[in-house]
């Protein structure tokens, strides 16, 4: 159901288990576009290794590397 006001949707109105879809579908939306960023930035030879990330990390936490 759709309130609108002066010609324009205000309000929607949906039962619970539409709703919790629609947050699910944009959840998979926003992963997948997370990935196609990652993806891209590597192609493009942006970012870092896993192993110099992890050995930074590591090195910034005090978090011996042998654990």
């Amino acid at each position: 159901m759709i309130l609108t006001v002066n010609g324009k949707a205000e309000l929607v109105v949906q039962d619970a288990e539409s709703y919790q879809q629609l947050l699910e579908a944009k959840a998979r939306m926003e992963t997948i576009e997370g990935i196609r960023r990652g993806l891209d930035s590597m192609k493009r030879g942006a970012g870092k290794s896993a192993e110099k990330f992890f050995r930074e990390f590591f090195a910034e936490n005090n978090i011996p590397e042998d654990e």
